[in-house]
């Protein structure tokens, strides 16, 4: 088959709705929070030689997935319909945990409402499945991670110092955003936005398939 060949059939796939995107489901703080935490974790990469501690988001990530472009619709339809049926939160951080011996974290001290809502997420979650290789992984214990895959020595010279650090830090979660990015790529964008509106499944149901 000639590269030529191979490339147009790339394009009809695509065209088809057979891009694949990774995708999160998130909870995300206020900008003057993200700042706070974004610069623990500055300091921590720089303090302890761990360069990891710089990457990721400061936000919670409820769902990770991998999905064909063409089930995005489908997918919004029912993120849509959760939010609308879900109330608006507040989010408490304190302090610092860590996961012996190799991750530390901030505290998030109101889980139940995060775990709730992952709850009305899951029934649906073969929506989020792949295949076999490539299943979502949701959110069992809500932490804002500093640095993770931590060495040994790293881990016992930052414990030693965070188990008695003070951290505090809240935020109204009001909405989820369902982020995308291309295979292989660095950069997610914001796909949508779902406010929690608290409404009644009567009336959710009727807005959505009315």
């Amino acid at each position: 088959m000639t590269k030529k060949v191979q490339q147009v059939q790339s394009m009809l796939i695509q065209n088809a709705g057979y891009r694949q995107y990774e995708y999160l489901i998130i909870l995300n703080p206020h900008e003057d929070l993200r700042k706070k935490i974004t610069a623990v974790k500055e300091e921590f990469a720089l303090k302890f030689q761990a360069p990891g501690a710089r990457w990721g988001k400061p936000f919670l990530v409820l769902a990770r997935f991998r999905q064909f472009a063409m089930m995005e619709e489908r997918i919004m339809n029912n993120l849509k319909m959760v939010a609308m049926g879900y109330f608006p939160f507040k989010v408490e951080l304190s302090n610092f945990g860590s996961y012996p011996s190799h991750t530390i974290f901030i505290n998030v001290t109101t889980k139940e409402p995060i775990k709730n809502l992952v709850k009305q997420i899951k029934p649906w979650q073969k929506l989020l499945k792949l295949d076999e290789d490539n299943k979502p992984h949701f959110l069992d214990d809500p932490a804002f991670t500093i640095a993770r895959q931590l060495k040994p020595w790293q881990f016992e010279s930052a414990w030693a110092e965070y188990q008695h650090k003070h951290f505090t830090g809240r935020f109204i979660a009001d909405s989820m955003l369902l982020l995308k990015r291309n295979v292989g790529e660095k950069a997610f964008q914001i796909a949508a936005r779902f406010e929690f509106q608290n409404l009644p499944v009567t009336t959710v149901q009727g807005e959505l398939f009315g």
